[in-house]
């Protein structure tokens, strides 16, 4: 996190966020995930966040870097499915930005990860599956303030199939950017996954979308801020510009 404090000031970005992954292995009481099983190819990988160590090293980075502003989250992942589990923690500390975010979906009674779809079912149909639970998760949580790569499975479509589009999706799209913005809140701009285009950030802003957020997915501190220039141009061409400070959400 040092190191990525540092990387921010480097590049000259006047906050960072810290939204560390909040996600279960096994569902808890209230939980609608609590009848669905789960695949430990997925899984197995989840390690639980330990908040405590999480918000103390924040404190530390507040302290070693006062002139960078250095906002807490947390990304809560399939919260429609943990809502209970995830409340529970989101509700008993502060965390300034909260991203939602769909890595892995119900298929055949289990819980899978997204990637997981590809193979069983072909690419096209695969997305669309995926999109469906999206929508889902927009509707069925009002935990986060931030949608996180809506087509999260795009980073793994597979190599040799036709070139992913967006255009073939678009009702899909709409669909999911609908009810997002029917429900007040912000879509990311992640420039990990491939950028969305500006076709793309101009259907959310059609659908009613106000505001976007950029995230640039790090995990590592050298891809701090990584591509923000480019998505910059990007929600610029669609209408959006800096809300009243540095730190706001880009607005339409």
């Amino acid at each position: 996190m040092v190191r990525s404090c540092e990387q921010a000031i480097a590049i000259g970005l006047p906050s960072i966020a810290f939204t560390e992954h909040l996600e279960f292995t096994v569902g808890g009481a209230g939980d609608a995930i609590v009848h669905i099983a789960t695949d430990h190819r997925w899984w197995g990988r989840i390690k639980p966040l330990d908040v405590t160590g999480y918000l103390a090293s924040v404190e530390d980075c507040r302290q070693r870097f006062p002139g960078l502003r250095i906002l807490s989250g947390v990304e809560a992942g399939e919260s429609h499915l943990f809502g209970a589990s995830a409340g529970a923690i989101v509700g008993a500390h502060h965390f300034d930005r909260i991203l939602g975010s769909l890595h892995a979906v119900p298929y055949n009674g289990r819980l899978v990860a997204a990637d997981a779809l590809f193979g069983p079912m072909s690419a096209d149909d695969a997305m669309r599956y995926y999109f469906a639970e999206l929508v889902a998760l927009i509707e069925g949580s009002g935990l986060f303030q931030v949608l996180a790569h809506l087509d999260f499975p795009r980073r793994y479509w597979p190599r040799g199939a036709h070139r992913y589009r967006e255009e073939p999706f678009e009702e899909e799209y709409r669909t999911a950017l609908r009810a997002l913005a029917a429900s007040g809140r912000v879509l990311e701009i992640n420039t990990k996954s491939p950028l969305a285009s500006v076709d793309l950030v101009r259907w959310w802003r059609q659908e009613g979308g106000t505001a976007v957020s950029f995230g640039s997915d790090a995990h590592l501190p050298n891809r701090v801020g990584d591509r923000f220039k480019l998505a910059v141009d990007v929600v610029e061409a669609a209408g959006f510009r800096p809300g009243r400070d540095p730190d706001d959400f880009w607005r339409a």
